[in-house]
């Protein structure tokens, strides 16, 4: 019977070993198989809410597609986040720690970074508002040009001089704006100087023929010529005409050249600023 104790020990020692080990497989296989379908599911659920986000956002007209694929980016993360999450929960794997660490660990960095955050959100708002568009021409913060891209961090505007000036979305949205293409019609205005013996009812006459004669110019609202105002050298003539916002520069420069061309068939003096002096001598 003792010759047999050693080979009975292996037998209990090897079925103990075998229960274990089905234990492990049946508790663990199952979390495994758990983890895996959560898995699964979870990157469905995030694909299929990214999508949809998508194409909710395309269906408007004001939501740019940059947007649209921020926003459905943050809902795919977000879903695989808690998808993580959920898989560790299978396991065991106590993740109220987890949270609160990465919790501060994004605070941390949200304050380290809250001012590019700040051009973000003013780039979010941006795009959903939408101030201007890509092509318009705009003034803002001092500057001058043509819109010619809107990310989240930043406006990448065209100045007149062709030259590229990069503008932080915060700027942007923080400060008055301009924007010259927002309106189909521009109104532009001159103002004339003539002499103080020139006939200025000649003068009137002379720059409302110019203005008939400008096609370009819209008929309403109608073209406008008064005095506006008695200066040092000059009386000067204000006049405002309305054309549309692709024909206003050219109509512009063209006027004032027809305006000077006028004049001077009118025989009608357009003064320099000049000062009278008198000399007073003392009596010796």
């Amino acid at each position: 019977m003792l010759e047999n104790l050693p080979e009975t020990l292996h037998l209990e020692n090897s079925q103990k070993y075998i229960d274990t080990l089905v234990e492990i497989v049946t508790v663990y296989g199952l979390r495994l198989v758990g983890a895996v379908f959560i898995l699964i599911v979870g990157w469905l659920i995030a694909g299929r809410a990214a999508n949809y986000i998508e194409h909710l956002f395309a269906k408007s007209k004001r939501i740019d597609a940059t947007l649209s694929h921020f926003f459905s980016s943050i809902a795919r993360y977000a879903i695989i986040a808690f998808t993580v999450i959920a898989v560790l929960n299978q396991f065991g794997i106590q993740t109220a720690s987890l949270i609160a660490v990465l919790g501060a660990a994004g605070l941390a960095i949200g304050l380290s970074l809250q001012g590019t955050l700040s051009h973000v959100a003013s780039g979010v708002l941006l795009l959903i508002f939408r101030p201007f568009k890509v092509g318009d021409f705009i003034e803002v913060g001092g500057h001058m040009g043509t819109v010619k891209k809107l990310t989240l961090f930043m406006t990448e505007l065209a100045m007149i001089d062709n030259v590229q000036i990069l503008i932080p979305n915060g700027k942007v949205w923080d400060q008055a704006m301009k924007n010259y293409s927002a309106n189909p019609t521009r109104r532009m205005e001159f103002i004339l100087g003539i002499a103080y013996n020139a006939d200025m009812d000649k003068a009137i006459k002379a720059v409302q023929a110019v203005l008939k004669k400008e096609t370009r110019l819209l008929a309403e609202p109608a073209p406008f010529v008064a005095i506006n105002a008695l200066s040092d050298s000059s009386v000067d003539l204000v006049i405002r005409a309305w054309a549309k916002k692709d024909d206003f520069w050219d109509v512009k420069f063209s006027i004032q050249k027809q305006l000077k061309e006028a004049m001077d068939k009118a025989k009608i003096e357009i003064p320099f600023p000049q000062r009278t002096v008198h000399l007073i001598q003392e009596k010796k």
